[in-house]
């Protein structure tokens, strides 16, 4: 179950991550978000309205709820605030080491198990994203002066940590229940900065005019959230983030047949690198 989870959440990704592009652009990030976390808040409600009572008797599940939802705020602001100030040459392939982060912490905070050919397989991935997201290697020379490389790098640390405590609150706690919570705390902090920006009107105007985009995006990212945390109850996180991380070479094939994207060589290899080595990842592990 823990495989066909995280391969249901690397589609929705892959196909999350392509829309949410769109609707960044169309709306700007926090309506974006907005959107997102507000469907999730709402639609996950039935289901999980009989645990958020006991939650708050299990401090250790609550803390970690609450870290998860800080840590993935942060994470979604620095991430959007280095590809607004930086080269998105030099900051995506920055984003490949979030598996690492999660993958580091899963073994040494938790002492999860994952054999040599699971690291080496996961390292392959990681190697994959980095080279499919790199679209010329002339910008990552002089990478220490670029602007957003600092953000860039915070918000790979943040992102990674955020799988993992997503990974850990579903199994404190509940699958849903995590989605469902950290989606009201983002949904909350959207809305601060919809308003601070004067731009409450907004949110009303656009779901009357994109109804279908918004959502699509928004069951395919709750989707994908969900599916993972799913998978984390199964299999190891690091497992779970290096299979599901993959989607970026779904993203990215989207991009060529959609976009009419053009791909280098390298990116070309670091495509199949990393769709191989996440199916043989798939095989060999044991639920």
């Amino acid at each position: 179950m823990g495989i066909a989870f995280s391969l249901i959440a690397l589609v929705s990704w892959g196909l999350g991550d392509f829309l949410i592009q769109r609707s960044a652009r169309k709306f700007g990030d926090w309506i974006a978000i907005f959107y997102i976390t507000a469907f999730g808040s709402v639609v996950l409600l039935p289901f999980v309205y009989r645990e958020i009572g006991p939650l708050f008797w299990n401090l250790r599940g609550l803390y970690i709820l609450l870290a998860a939802s800080v840590v993935i705020t942060f994470a979604a602001y620095f991430d959007f605030e280095a590809l607004r100030v930086g080269k998105i040459s030099v900051i995506e392939p920055i984003y490949a080491f979030e598996i690492a982060v999660t993958a580091a912490l899963s073994v040494f905070v938790i002492q999860e198990k994952i054999s040599a050919w699971q690291a080496l397989l996961i390292a392959a991935i990681i190697l994959g994203i980095f080279l499919v997201s790199t679209k010329s290697f002339h910008h990552l020379r002089n990478i220490k002066w670029e602007k957003g490389v600092i953000l860039a790098i915070i918000a790979t640390a943040a992102m990674g940590a955020a799988n993992f405590l997503f990974g850990i609150g579903a199994r404190d706690t509940s699958p849903l229940l995590i989605n469902w919570f950290t989606d009201v705390f983002i949904t909350f902090v959207a809305l601060c900065f919809i308003i601070a920006q004067s731009r409450f009107g907004e949110i009303a105007t656009d779901l009357k005019h994109n109804k279908r985009l918004i959502f699509g995006v928004s069951i395919m990212d709750n989707l994908a959230w969900i599916a993972f945390t799913y998978a984390t109850l199964y299999i190891p996180i690091a497992i779970a983030t290096g299979i599901s991380e993959s989607y970026i070479a779904l993203a990215v094939l989207l991009g060529v047949k959609f976009n009419k994207e053009k791909l280098e060589g390298h990116q070309k290899f670091g495509l199949v690198l990393t769709v191989l080595a996440a199916i043989i990842l798939a095989l060999i592990t044991q639920e």
